[in-house]
């Protein structure tokens, strides 16, 4: 297992993760987070409702959008888009290299 810590704004959420989810499912399976990651077309990259922000210090790690996915047609019209950290959580299967990923949920994420 390992810990990806979503934040609400200040406040860090740690969840205990199996390698191999997605950060949509680490999210929609923890409790309340699935208000903010609700995965709508359970995690088939067709709707964009899983849309968070990579902290900057993870960035390098996950990889910033490829354009030229269908991952970039989506997201780029959501609210809050940011191209040098938005991602669908659907798309990012986790392993352990991501053991402490940060991860802004956007409701309540500060730029």
């Amino acid at each position: 297992m390992i810990t990806v810590n979503f934040m609400r704004g200040q406040e860090k959420i740690p969840v205990q993760v199996d390698i191999g989810m997605t950060i949509m499912e680490a999210a929609r399976d923890y409790g309340d987070l699935n208000r903010e990651v609700p995965g709508d077309c359970g995690g088939c990259c067709a709707c964009a409702t899983c849309h968070v922000h990579i902290d900057k210090d993870w960035i390098d790690i996950i990889g910033k959008l490829d354009e030229s996915k269908s991952e970039a047609s989506l997201v780029e019209y959501e609210k809050g888009f940011d191209p040098s950290c938005s991602r669908l959580g659907c798309q990012i299967q986790l392993t352990k290299e991501h053991d402490g990923l940060v991860v802004h949920l956007l409701d309540n994420y500060k730029m």
